[in-house]
């Protein structure tokens, strides 16, 4: 994943493309660079450097680049290791044209192949190099640079957003999208193009977003839209309601992201209030809200009902219940329970799982338990919803506001929740012993810190991200609590990215999932119970054997995957039991990444909304 910039007007380019890069750095920041075409010279002033933006701008801070036309770049390496050479803007040989590039052209090969045999050299191992020398080979036998790059376009296979600066041109910018995002806004007296709108508030609120195919040419008083055939198309531009703080997210790209990180703090505030401590060390657990009376130490067994999400973290605490309190447990989908005439006893404990608290079918559930006369238990994160209004006794999340419609802190900290409420009853039904029991307390005690370990360490999920987000079929896979994890991990995929995704519980492969296992296929395996690895490894290295690329997600410290798997993503060490808390957390980033990757609005998902109010 890779930021673009770029400017056309009267003002100094270097210091807006800086700018609007600093802004994107969240996107990568491998290298950065910017190309700008001299004022006083016909050519194209890059300058270029190996890691963060600061580094380009220690390098450049001597030096003044006078130019009001320009493009810049920061960027997670794809294809070549991150270097001065390596990095972005890219020029044809004569240095009259140059690119930036976000995505992955999967021809490139290809192309570079052919590009030689007309004797071109190339300086860089990137597959964006192979743009520039393909435009200028169009431009020499067109002699006119839009139609030099949309010939190029016609032969590029992958992804990319683009923007593209030429000497002969000093008045204009060309930009161009396919997957991968990119904004035009729209300025007075100069215009601008992004990878995403936080870089342009300052100048602009107006702005056009990029279909699939389309391409923009820029010039400081005015903007032309064509289509892949360079017809042109006219349509009103977006206004952009957000002020510059509230874009920005506080400082991340997204709310998805912003709340993914907040995850540490939520696990935090609706952990604390409900850990009593014996000194610095837990000891027991207390809610405020529920008392454990006999109802929960004869319950014959328990009913959790939720939908989408929130059905995913009962289903985790489905294990946890098991394991931990030795009770029965159904779970069910709200909107089927409501229909199918279910079987209900006085000494059921009824949980309803809902983060806003308004879900109709959850909600339509809840009140069927009351009529049946079972207890029912709300777990959710908006106080005084008509869920916890009309539940027996509600338990709060406290995960804060969330914006972005898919969740993700709301799940983890109903799964605190869960955890919290089956070690509770473990204790009371005495199927836990006092040290298991604070064993596990002091376990959970760590949480919050672990998942802040996991965010502040998410480049390698970034960058598989970028090598894997046009895999058209994905598999999330694991045993245990970590067939439930895999639920959530492929429902986040489906919400953001659009890629197709399924879960099922990793025995089940040689019952059906691995005729659909090829050379298209991305396998990923949670695997966090260590008396299962030998049997998930061997899942793996049958569905590798077939052509599939394989990550894991995993506490392993042995090494037991690193032979099967393409990718490991470690996550800190943890009680296996409680581990369900950390593994979902890096299939959120790859579910954030692939869908920022995909040209997508992760906050927003299409079709999708935050509250499902209807049934």
């Amino acid at each position: 994943m890779c930021g673009i910039v770029g400017y056309v007007g009267s003002k100094q380019a270097t210091p807006v493309l800086i700018n609007g890069l600093k802004k994107l750095e969240y996107r990568g920041y491998d290298s950065a660079g910017v190309a700008v075409l001299s004022e006083s010279s016909d050519e194209i002033l890059v300058r270029k450097s190996k890691g963060a933006i600061k580094f380009l701008e220690e390098k450049i801070a001597d030096e003044v680049i006078k130019g009001s036309v320009g493009i810049g770049h920061t960027r997670w390496a794809t294809h070549g290791e991150p270097s001065d050479l390596n990095s972005h803007p890219h020029t044809n040989v004569s240095g009259t044209i140059a690119v930036v590039h976000n995505g992955i052209i999967e021809n490139y090969a290809k192309l570079k192949a052919w590009l030689q045999d007309q004797g071109v050299v190339f300086k860089s191992q990137t597959d964006t190099e192979v743009i520039a020398h393909l435009i200028n080979y169009f431009y020499e036998k067109t002699g006119e640079i839009f139609k030099a790059v949309l010939e190029t376009l016609h032969r590029l296979e992958g992804s990319y957003a683009l923007g593209v600066v030429c000497t002969k041109y000093p008045d204009r910018l060309i930009a161009a999208r396919k997957e991968s995002p990119l904004i035009v806004g729209l300025g007075k007296g100069e215009n601008f193009i992004a990878s995403d709108v936080p870089p342009v508030l300052e100048y602009t609120r107006d702005v056009y977003y990029l279909n699939q195919n389309e391409l923009a040419v820029l010039y400081n008083d005015h903007v032309d839209l064509f289509d892949s055939e360079g017809n042109k198309i006219v349509r009103e531009p977006s206004h952009v309601d957000w002020d510059l703080s509230s874009a920005e997210k506080g400082g991340y790209a997204h709310f998805m992201l912003k709340e993914i990180h907040e995850q540490s703090k939520a696990f935090t505030d609706t952990l604390r209030p409900r850990l009593v401590f014996d000194g610095e060390t837990p000891s027991d657990i207390q809610f405020d809200e529920i008392e454990f009376g006999e109802d929960w130490k004869t319950a014959g067994r328990i009913v959790i009902t939720a939908c989408g999400t929130a059905y995913h973290a009962g289903v985790v605490g489905k294990y946890a219940f098991e394991k931990f309190a030795r009770i029965p447990v159904a779970v069910d989908v709200a909107s089927e329970f409501r229909y199918r005439n279910p079987i209900l006893n006085q000494n059921d404990i009824f949980i309803v799982i809902s983060q806003s608290g308004e879900t109709a079918d959850t909600l339509a559930a809840l009140r069927l338990a009351k009529q049946a006369g079972a207890k029912v238990i709300a777990i959710t994160n908006c106080v005084g919803s008509t869920v916890s209004r009309e539940a027996d006794e509600v338990i709060y999340t406290w995960a804060g506001p969330e914006i972005a419609v898919a969740s993700t802190k709301a799940y983890t900290t109903q799964l605190m929740c869960l955890y919290l409420l089956a070690l509770k009853l473990g204790k009371e039904r005495h199927t836990l012993s006092e040290s298991e029991y604070k064993k596990l307390l002091s376990e959970i005690a760590l949480i919050p810190e672990k998942t802040k370990e996991i965010t502040e360490n998410q480049s390698e999920i970034q960058k598989f991200a970028s090598r894997q987000f046009n895999k058209s079929k994905i598999f999330y896979i694991g045993r245990q609590f970590d067939s439930a994890s895999s639920l959530e991990s492929a429902l986040k995929l489906k919400e953001v990215s659009y890629m197709h995704c399924e879960a099922f519980a990793a025995g089940e492969l040689k019952h059906g999932p691995i005729a659909l296992v090829d050379s298209d296929t991305l396998v990923v395996a949670i695997a966090t119970e260590p008396a299962l690895y030998e049997k998930l490894a061997s899942n793996i290295v049958e569905v590798k054997s077939r052509g599939a690329v394989t990550m894991a997600i995993t506490i392993d410290k042995t090494g037991a995957f690193n032979n099967c798997c393409d990718e490991v993503i470690s996550i800190p060490d943890i009680e296996p039991s409680l581990a369900s808390m950390l593994s979902i957390i890096p299939a959120q980033l790859f579910a954030y990444y692939c869908s920022i990757l995909r040209g997508n609005d992760p906050d927003k998902p299409r079709n999708l909304a935050k509250s499902v109010t209807v049934e």
